[in-house]
Order: C-alpha cells, then structure tokens, then sequence
C-alpha cells in the first residue's frame, strides 16, 4: 500500500505526460493526487495508534546494507495525510492556471510529492537520504523555468544552500552508518532501527549530529540558514510555493524526531540549548521581519521561520507535551500557510498583479466568502484561542516551561508578535483604502473549491485535535524518552515497554528504578 501511495502521483502524472491532449496532464497529476489522498485517509482510518503499520522491507543495495523499508507510524501519518491533501488542492489550483509546457510542469509537480512521502515513510537511513535530494530536484526546475522575473538568482541561491546541506547530510549519513557497524560488530546497514539500538559514543554523536542539523536547518529553514528563502518565495509560482512552504519545510523537523534524537540521544542533549537558541532567534527575527514587510509573499514567508522556530522549540523541550505540540503544529501550519499563499495569489490577481499590500485593499465587504476565509486562516496563523493553531502552541510553550523556563518566557513574545503581522496583512489587503489598480469582485467558484477544504481543515482540528494527538502520542513520546533520562526528567514508561503504569526516576543522586504495581524493581 505504501509503494502505492508514493509512486502513484508521479506515474499518473507521467501517463498523462505521454498523452497528446492538452489538458491530460494537468487533470491526471490531480487524479494522482486525489488517489493518494484517498489511501491516506484510508491509512489514518485503519491506525490503531501503536507502532509501525504497512511495514515493507526489501533489500535494495545488499552489498551496502540498504533497504527499501517504509512504514507509517504516529510520527509520520498525519505529515503524509498533509502532503496529500496539500498537493492535491495546489495541483487542483494549478489547474485553474495555462501554464507554458504544461506536461512537463504536472510531471515535475507530482515528482515532487512522491519524492516528499518517500522521505516521510522512508525506515532506511540512506532511502530517507536519496528521496531528500529528490524532491528538491523538480522544485529547482518548477522555480527556475515557471519562476518570475528573478527566477535564474533565486534557483542559484537556493540549490547553493539546499545542495550544502544534503552534502553534508550524505556524508553524516554515511558515517553513522560505518561507525556504528565498527562500533556494534555487526554488518553495514541503515536501518533506522538498528541504528537507533546501537547508538554510538558521544563524541562521535555530537559531529554527525551538527551535519544532520545543518541540513534539517536550512530545509526549514530557520535562522541564520534562511538566506535562500526571500529570493525563492519572491519568485515561485503562487501554487509551487504552497506545497513548498506548507510540506517541504516540515520534511526538516520530521527529520529532528525520526533520526536525529533516537539515533543521537546524548548529542541531542549535549546540544539542546544552541537548538533552542536558535529556534528563539527565528522567532524573533521571523517575526520582526514578518511585520516590517510589504511584499505579500515575504510576510507569509518570515511568518513561517517563526513557527518553525515554535515547532523546534517543542521538540527539543524534550518533553511529551512539547513533542505533541510540534508534530500538531507541523499539520496545522500546512494546513494554514498553504491556503494563505493561494489567496495571496488570489488578491495579487486584483491588484494588477502585485503582491505588495499598499496596492491591495477595500474589497471586504465586495468579496465576503473570500474576507471570511481570508479571515479565519488569519486568525489561525496568529493561534487564536480556539483555533488549531493555539492547541499547538500552548502543548509547546507547557513542555518548554517544564523544561526550559526561560526559553518559554522569551517564547511568549513570539505568540503577541504573531497577531502583529497576521492582522497587519488581513487589515491592509481586505480594509485598507482601495488600491489604484484593484479589481473589485468576489473570488470564482473555482478559487472557492479550491480553498474551502483548507477552511475545512483548519476548523476540523479546531474543533478536534485529538484527531492527531491520540494517533501520535506513543510514537512521538518514544521519540524523546531517551532524551528525557539524559537530562534526568521522570519519564511515564507504561506504553514504551508494556509493564503496569509505572515512572523511572533517573537523576544525579537517585537510582534508577521502574515501580510496577507497588513494587520495585
């Protein structure tokens, strides 16, 4: 089932490519798209909430130890679930569009989504790796040939970054692999599993750990690794760059919770205060820059380094409500951004086809549907109470201030700067005075198909979050254990290894013990 899901968009797609109609390309990398999503819903319906599901293990390279090995957990079912469902509607979107070379433009589109849920189900470290690369090969091309004006700089800049830092990652990955083979005695192999049981000493963890960072870093992309994102949102096709920003950057903080603290427990540890650090100076600086900006895109952009920076934050406060809160807010800020892009290009669309705010305005009350969904995915990104969004931030900020006390502190500045710049872009492109060139008018049905399963989304986790939480608990928090008795935290074991209800207690002056019905052991 899980082959299916990934390779079914790229081989609709390219049969579509093969057809000498017009339109065949587009409406096939949809009915790709839609068919993956269907297997996903399918998958969500039929998890129990524990453990790996739809296991597939085939021995790829033997020589190298590399499997084809995929799996859905509770890590990584809802990610997939969003790339599904956010490439469906950006294709659905696209598909509103004439594009030049239109087969090629489908074809690479849906590459790219086979290639993101490839590294999201990949359980084989080097299969996690070549599908990394992959999906950043049809977004160079979707930017440098469908791109804007700038698109030739901003391709550069961004395979300059983007190619550092999967170098980098290779030869980490490489590394892990040979040291723990040398470590443990037994042969080369990747699996994330055998990786993670056989962690090696701490010095060596500590440098592949930077290298894997460096790579998860700018794929987010988060301060001060962020130099390529300006010039690639600027320029990216409106559709494109909602998938990009709303999937690709979440592929990097997956990456944080699926490799690097299971596999990496003690470098996680050792360098858990420059992480957070970090992850406080994207918020910050994402922020500031959020709400000093007038290009539309930008502001969505730098909105998006400061809730990644929030998603870091959660996981590495190394605790369970921390962690939840992340993987929620990785979701709900895909489910948020990626329509925040599409009605961006919808107001670029009357506004003469400019994405500054000072030329958009005064069209609220002639566009009502549009002010309404504009309005909620607003109130969304800035996690009003209520919302999704909040449900996410507040898991994050609890399990930080459990933790790290001051870091949640400075956090909170991030939440006020947040309302800042979402409500300064709803007020100046829906109420402000009437720009020069502004069409006035109500978005088309098209538009509204489109967007309306987003508002949908957002609502659905609005009202039911446990829809994730209760899926993800036990995955997520086994992702973190290791790292709790590190820094010496009490870590609830009762779903980790099937005993009675039970804590270790792990610190300095404490033995470590497991109390199982009244009794230690």
């Amino acid at each position: 089932m899980l082959s299916i899901l990934i390779w079914l968009p790229v081989a609709a797609a390219l049969v579509g490519a093969l057809i000498p109609l017009q339109r065949a390309g587009g409406l096939l990398a949809l009915g790709g798209a839609l068919g993956a999503l269907g297997i996903a819903i399918a998958l969500i319906a039929g998890y129990s909430g524990h453990g790996y599901a739809h296991v597939t293990d085939v021995v790829w390279i033997r020589s190298l130890g590399i499997h084809y090995a995929l799996a859905v957990d509770g890590l990584n079912l809802f990610l997939v679930a969003l790339t599904t469902f956010s490439f469906a509607l950006a294709i659905a979107a696209a598909n509103i569009r004439d594009w030049p070379r239109p087969r090629v433009f489908y074809l690479l589109f849906a590459l790219a989504e086979s290639a993101v849920l490839g590294a999201f189900l990949a359980q084989d470290l080097a299969l996690f790796v070549a599908f990394f690369d992959l999906m950043l090969i049809p977004f160079y091309l979707l930017l440098g040939v469908w791109g804007g004006p700038g698109r030739v700089a901003a391709t550069l800049k961004l395979v300059i970054y983007t190619f550092v830092g999967s170098l980098l990652m290779l030869a980490a990955a490489i590394a892990l692999a040979v040291l723990t083979s040398e470590h443990s005695g037994q042969p080369l192999s990747f699996a994330l599993t055998t990786l993670a049981a056989n962690p090696l000493h701490k010095g060596s963890q500590e440098w592949i750990f930077l290298l894997f960072a460096a790579a998860f870093l700018v794929k987010m992309p988060a301060f001060p690794l962020h130099g390529w994102m300006p010039d690639a949102y600027r320029e990216m096709p409106l559709e494109v760059l909602a998938v990009f920003s709303g999937v690709l950057s979440k592929v990097g903080a997956y990456g944080f919770l699926a490799i690097a603290l299971p596999i990496m427990p003690l470098a996680a540890v050792h360098f858990q205060t420059l992480i957070l650090v970090l992850a406080l100076c994207s918020i910050i600086y994402g922020s500031a820059m959020a709400f000093t900006q007038t290009n539309a895109r930008l502001i969505a952009g730098y909105s998006s380094v400061a809730q990644l920076g929030f998603i870091t934050l959660g996981i590495f406060a190394f605790a369970p409500q921390g962690a939840q809160g992340a993987v929620l807010q990785m979701v709900n800020h895909g489910l948020v951004v990626a329509p925040l892009f599409l009605i961006i290009g919808v107001l670029a669309a009357r506004a003469g086809g400019s994405d500054d705010i000072r030329d958009m305005g005064g069209i609220a009350f002639r566009a009502p549907v549009l002010a309404t969904f504009f309005l909620i995915v607003a109130f969304a990104t800035l996690a009003m109470p209520g919302s999704g969004n909040f449900v996410g931030e507040f898991l994050i900020l609890l399990g930080l201030f459990k933790t790290k006390m001051v870091f949640s502190i400075i956090a909170f500045g991030g939440v006020v700067m947040a309302s800042v710049y979402a409500l300064r872009l709803f007020i100046r492109a829906m109420h402000n005075r009437v720009g020069p060139k502004v069409a006035s008018g109500e978005m088309s049905l098209r538009n509204a198909l489109v967007l309306a399963p987003f508002i949908g989304a957002i609502l659905l986790f609005a009202i039911y979050p446990q829809l994730q939480l209760h899926r993800s608990e036990s995955t997520v928090t086994g992702s973190i254990v290791r790292e709790q008795i590190d820094t010496g935290q009490n870590v609830r074991v009762a779903e980790l290894t099937g005993l009675p209800a039970g804590w270790i207690a792990y610190g300095p002056n404490a033995e470590t013990t497991i109390a199982t019905g009244g009794a230690n052991k």
